[in-house]
């Protein structure tokens, strides 16, 4: 990128640098991240131009990390939801660091929290069925780096799952 172009970024660090028409951008890519940017800029109350500078800069700021799908895991055979807590045999640094390089290379596993409290780990995990999971849980779960143990709680009904945050509007 140029110099000039970087100059005019402004790049910003946190929401509190965000004005009322960066947030309300957000706020509105949240629910549909393929809506056009006339229709977007017309969401907001800006013009084309200046709604798609806005986010390019929101995009480039990190505020924007990527647009995805939400696909329905049951109809690609990925239903089966469950928690597991992970306890490892030890919290050194090193440990920790192997554990957390492993999981990133899970495809089933959803998401990975290190926690305070009892265990280490909260993992999301879905697979297609029981057997499925018993059988990720034995041959790529329990040989995880460092991995003690686990307790896996399987979901009876997901009630909601939302990926949209929160985003105050401010003043405009």
């Amino acid at each position: 990128m140029s110099e000039k172009a970087t100059k005019g970024l402004a790049i910003m660090e946190n929401l509190d640098a965000l004005d009322f028409f960066d947030r309300r951008i957000l706020k509105v890519i949240q629910d549909d991240g393929r809506i056009a940017v006339v229709d977007l800029a017309e969401r907001v109350g800006l013009s084309k131009s200046p709604c798609l500078k806005r986010l390019r800069r929101l995009e480039q700021s990190g505020f924007i990390r990527g647009y995805r799908a939400d696909l329905d895991p049951y109809r690609i055979q990925q239903g089966y939801l469950v928690f597991v807590q992970v306890k490892l045999s030890t919290t050194k640094r090193a440990a920790l660091e192997d554990f957390n390089k492993a999981v990133r290379d899970i495809p089933e596993i959803m998401s990975c929290h290190m926690m305070a409290g009892g265990f280490d780990y909260l993992l999301k995990v879905r697979t297609r069925d029981m057997n499925s999971y018993r059988q990720f849980l034995g041959d790529v779960l329990s040989v995880l780096p460092g991995v003690d143990q686990t307790s896996t709680f399987p979901v009876m009904e997901q009630v909601k799952e939302s990926h949209t945050l929160v985003i105050k509007e401010g003043e405009t």
